[in-house]
């Protein structure tokens, strides 16, 4: 299973990056929504993209939108990992076309379950 890992913070890409590839998944990363979209054109398959919210260029809302309205990856699960609190923002996530949120803080643990949640792995 290939999972695209969308964060602007290397840190957090290179964490998420470590709990995925434990789990089994082999992980590709973006720096960004505008490089997620140009990560996703040149992967052959892609079963998991995971979004930071709050990113420049293009952020997480746009990008799950853009994934959304794209024939080609519209039915790939997307992970919306946000600091956001409260039921408006788990909305709003949802109503661009997330398929579940992972609110921060959270343990490996819980990402995992998460992540085998939306693609019934």
């Amino acid at each position: 299973m290939i999972a695209l890992v969308v964060d602007d913070s290397m840190a957090l890409r290179l964490v998420h990056k470590r709990m995925l590839e434990a789990a089994g998944w082999e992980v590709r990363t973006a720096k960004d929504g505008e490089d997620a979209i140009t990560q996703l054109d040149a992967m052959p398959v892609c079963h998991l993209v995971m979004t930071d919210w709050h990113m420049p260029v293009m952020d997480g809302i746009e990008l799950v939108k853009r994934i959304r309205q794209h024939p080609r990856y519209a039915s790939v699960p997307v992970l919306m990992v946000t600091s956001e609190a409260g039921l408006s923002a788990i909305q709003e996530a949802i109503a661009a076309g997330a398929t579940e949120v992972l609110m921060k803080p959270y343990t490996a643990e819980a990402l995992v379950e998460r992540v085998e949640e939306v693609t019934h792995a």
